[in-house]
């Protein structure tokens, strides 16, 4: 570790200090004639060392905050609408915050060389919201209010990361432990072995469970916070993240390693979970300083960079089309001795607000995969079909007076039911109604709007063109109970509101209040937990005990129930199929998690009897060993 920087400071000159950022190796110089010609130099030591290197001004030679300011607003262009301008002294970085950020970079990244000539920061580009949200603008605000706390937290990383190690002295192993989401949907957290590291994927809850089973196993001998050497988070669900603020409030302190999106998310659904725990007049598992603790400890990551996480992990983060962000997790294990994927939740057919899963891979041995809707039975309808179903319904509930409620997952199941819908209404097929988005969706749809590069190309080719769906005026939000008030009270409308499994959250307010209008109706597009409300009402429940002006009161159900299947997130049973028939490489073991125990068992039979390859199905804290 210290000869890489040794060697560093030595080819370059005039460095004044060396320091790891997580897996990049950050230089600092005051010498101003280096650092506006130094990149030839930072590029042959890259080819010599394949480590990524970054050249960066010593703050003794940055000149001061305002004159900079002023220097950016006059060399971006106006069109760019610029929103804010951070600096981040303690790594000499200036953060722009733009509505265009594709004008702050300029051509082939002409602008943002000459903002770092002459200014001699470091520019970041950052896209703006189109949505204001004063919870993702607080999020922001947490890394650059610690910033120094960062530059020696990243540093620490790095030391960990380039310690000694040596292959050849050590046994190789690699094994996968089940602290949750085995033969069960939610509560999803895994802990990967080696010598030398210890990694949990994922750190989720189970959102329609209760007591022991809503949470992950962790009082077990393998599991010790304190030899903990990072996390993995997938994407922002809660049977996902849900536990991860936990995790910091019980005292951990290294890395979690995730996308841009999914950070701000994992926060939003965190500080959702808070809410909810309130309303339900429950001590939440963790506070705001916890969430704060658990973003200043994040480090993001772009899809298909690799990173080295530990001395013999390396992982590169590929799109898996489920939601905003989410991600597979590719490992590479002690230089290549293994390489296992963690698919996570997938969904392998092009939505209208994501691109498909990637199925193409360096290497790959093992491979863990979702069974969500894994048997035989769950062949999903095609998508058109799924989506024309959900505009009859709506139509046919509208034009009888009545309301609809479409219970839904805050993240990526909304916002792709807001698409079917705005797009039903411009071409006619449904008449102009109100459509009301109540809970968490708003401040969701907001991280949308700032990172479009994750979306379809249809999607980020609209919200470039100034056409963005989701500030369309064909959605009102709903942001107080006078409004919700209101909309109970009106004439006929859609309400898009959380949670999706009437689990908590605006949803349950509306259930109660349409429940008994036969006239209304209920469209379930996404899964519902066993034993959730949702899955209740979903297989005929007609009466159940729900809090009414702080009493519990009966309530009769007897609005319309709809289910649309095809609408879902999750990879269907011939999606699943067909992504290990174009998996590239082919593994030579499957696992199966995240899903019903008869799915899980199904799937595994079907995996086996068409790829001739292993295939296993773990109960929670079996441990399967990988090499």
């Amino acid at each position: 570790m210290t000869d890489i920087l040794k060697h560093i400071t030595e080819k370059l000159r005039d460095v004044t200090e060396a320091n790891f950022e997580g897996a990049n190796i950050v230089v600092y110089t005051d010498n101003e004639k280096l650092f506006r010609e130094g990149e030839p130099k930072i590029r042959e030591a890259v080819d010599e060392l394949k480590k990524r290197i970054e050249l960066r001004a010593d703050q003794k030679i940055l000149p001061e905050q305002e004159k900079t300011r002023e220097e950016i607003i006059r060399i971006v262009p106006e069109d760019a609408e610029i929103t804010n301008i951070i600096f981040d002294f303690h790594r000499s970085i200036v953060v722009i915050e733009a509505k265009k950020p594709g004008i702050v970079i300029g051509k082939q990244g002409s602008v943002l060389e000459e903002i770092k000539k002459t200014t001699l920061w470091t520019p970041q580009v950052r896209r703006s919201p189109a949505i204001k949200s004063k919870i993702t603008e607080n999020i922001r605000e947490v890394l650059y209010d610690n910033n120094n706390y960062r530059r020696k937290f990243l540093n620490e990383i790095g030391k960990k990361i380039y310690k000694e190690w040596n292959p050849e002295k050590v046994e190789e192993w690699v094994r996968l432990t089940f602290l949750g989401s085995a033969r069960q949907v939610g509560r999803s957290c895994l802990l990967l072995q080696t010598p030398n590291s210890k990694i949990l994927l994922d750190c989720g809850i189970d959102v329609a469970s209760h007591g022991n089973d809503k949470y992950p196993i962790m009082d077990i001998p393998e599991f010790d916070i304190r030899t903990l050497d990072a996390v993995i988070i997938s994407h922002g669900h809660l049977d996902h993240v849900g536990l991860l603020p936990y995790l910091y409030k019980m005292g951990y302190k290294g890395p979690t390693y995730m996308t841009y999106p999914t950070m701000d998310l994992a926060a939003l659904m965190s500080l959702d979970f808070i809410g909810v725990a309130y309303k339900q007049a429950t001590t939440p598992l963790f506070s705001s300083k916890d969430i704060k603790e658990m973003v200043k400890h994040t480090v993001c990551l772009n899809y298909n960079e690799v990173t080295d996480i530990a001395p013999d992990v390396r992982i590169t983060m590929y799109n898996s089309g489920h939601a905003l962000g989410s991600a597979m997790v590719h490992f590479n294990i002690g230089n290549g001795s293994h390489n296992f994927l963690y698919t996570a939740d997938y969904k392998y057919t092009k939505t209208r607000l994501l691109d498909p899963a990637v199925t193409s891979f360096p290497r790959v041995e093992s491979v863990l995969t979702e069974a969500t809707y894994g048997s035989k039975v769950d062949i999903l309808p095609p998508r058109i079909e799924s989506e024309e179903k959900m505009i009859e319904l709506v139509k046919k509930t509208i034009d009888r007076g009545g309301k609809v409620l479409i219970p839904e997952l805050g993240l990526g199941r909304a916002q792709e039911t807001m698409l079917i819908l705005e797009d039903a209404i411009n071409a006619g097929k449904l008449d102009k109604i109100p459509i009301y988005i109540d809970g968490m969706i708003w401040d969701i749809n907001a991280i949308h709007t700032a990172y479009p590069d994750f979306l379809s190309a249809n999607v980020r080719s609209s919200i470039f063109q100034d056409q963005n769906p989701f500030v369309s005026e064909i959605f009102s939000r709903v942001g107080s109970p006078q409004e919700r008030r209101n909309v109970v009270e009106g004439g006929p409308c859609v309400v898009l509101a959380t949670s999706g499994m009437l689990v908590g959250g605006a949803s349950v307010e509306y259930l109660k209040e349409f429940a008994g209008n036969e006239i209304n109706s209920i469209i379930f597009v996404c899964y519902q937990g066993a034993g959730s409300l949702g899955r209740q009402v979903q297989e005929g429940l007609k009466e159940t005990k729900m809090m009414v002006n702080g009493r519990e009161e009966s309530v009769i159900i007897n609005l319309e129930i709809h289910t649309i299947s095809g609408l879902s997130a999750h990879a269907g049973r011939n999606e699943i199929m067909s992504f290990f028939n174009n998996m590239r490489p082919k593994p030579k073991r499957i696992m199966i998690n995240h899903g019903e125990v008869s799915k899980c068992l199904d799937l595994a039979s079907a995996l086996y009897k068409v790829n001739h390859v292993e295939t296993n199905v773990p109960r929670v804290l079996d441990t399967l060993r990988l090499k």
